[in-house]
């Protein structure tokens, strides 16, 4: 008989129904605000969880934790050889599964993720002008990014969501624009403020563009009217009076969501993390590697989680920026 997952809890009573799984630290940019130019020392396949102990993770946090959304992330999870076989097993466990990509790779494949019960798709954007694309990603790709939405919107991948960290001096000027792009395509665009999380150790706050900024900039030219948060979700939205066009900012510095925090991670090489600025994993693939049972890993899971703490800090003087950066984390 069947019984009803028990909540994922931590101390502080929030309850994590929200997994991230990066499928790959690989990716096929290196923007210079995430890693340097020669790319970073990429996991060892061998380290790499293969699809089915993916699997195998995902069904025990479905059935036995309580999660009902799963975002599949990287690096850049298209990278991942097999990938729409392995959305076709994560969807028929039942949670709502999206995925965050760079974009390049998504014309050829929109439509098997897609018929392989893909929901949706956040697509990063940091710029309309190729040349510009071409500086910050050292790639000059811009034009598949292009291709990859539309094909994602044709495909049914909707909504469609447009990610873009504006920084001082590189896109800032952009903001009108990119929000014009996407409501003229049917995008739903989102600003997220810079964070510290880059391989380099070289955030630096004053050329972050915060989210009072982004508003400011974007209130000159619309009327902006408050949508609010959808639950627990980190974007704050704002709808242009008169119109369908939706506006999201992630404002994970200036304004923490930290307390109605739904969310854990899973990195490509099997490592549970509780925050995203966290400071120290649990090993899930060395357990199960190790021959652990289900309920070793799920009593794993809910130590990790019971281990979290209020907020991550970043505003504070003892902050500590996480050893690894965001493309081995996963978004």
């Amino acid at each position: 008989m069947n019984t009803a997952p028990r909540p994922l809890l931590d101390r502080f009573g929030r309850v994590h129904t929200d997994l991230r799984v990066s499928l790959t630290d690989r990716c096929n940019l290196r923007c210079t605000y995430c890693m340097p130019a020669e790319g970073l020392d990429w996991l060892p396949k061998a380290e790499v969880l293969g699809d089915d102990e993916v699997v195998r993770l995902v069904r025990i946090a479905v059935q036995r934790l309580g999660i009902a959304a799963v975002r599949l992330t990287g690096g850049e999870p298209l990278l991942r050889r097999g990938l729409p076989d392995l959305v076709g097993r994560i969807t028929a466990l039942g949670p709502e599964v999206s995925l965050t990509t760079n974009g390049i790779g998504l014309a050829r494949t929109a439509t098997a993720l897609k018929a392989a019960g893909l929901h949706r798709v956040n697509v990063s954007l940091d710029t309309l002008r190729p040349e510009r694309y071409a500086e910050i990603t050292r790639r000059d790709r811009i034009a598949d990014v292009f291709a990859g939405l539309a094909a994602a919107q044709a495909a049914g991948l909707a909504p469609v969501k447009v990610n873009a960290v504006p920084v001082r001096g590189v896109n800032d000027d952009e903001l009108v624009p990119l929000v014009e792009f996407a409501a003229e395509h049917g995008y739903r665009m989102r600003f997220i403020e810079s964070m510290p999380l880059d391989a380099q150790g070289a955030w630096d706050r004053s050329r972050m563009i915060t989210a009072d900024e982004i508003l400011d900039v974007l209130g000159a030219r619309w009327d902006l009217v408050p949508v609010g948060r959808h639950g627990n979700a980190p974007a704050e939205e704002w709808r242009i009076a008169g119109t369908d066009t939706v506006i999201g900012v992630i404002a994970s510095v200036t304004r923490p969501f930290c307390g109605g925090c739904d969310r854990v991670r899973l990195t490509a090489d099997g490592q549970l993390r509780n925050c995203l600025f966290a400071t120290e994993e649990s090993d899930l693939r060395a357990l199960l590697r190790g021959g652990a049972d289900d309920d070793r890993i799920e009593q794993a899971w809910r130590a990790t989680i019971a281990r979290k703490g209020p907020g991550h800090d970043i505003n504070s003087a003892g902050f500590v920026q996480p050893d690894r950066p965001m493309s081995a984390i996963g978004g």
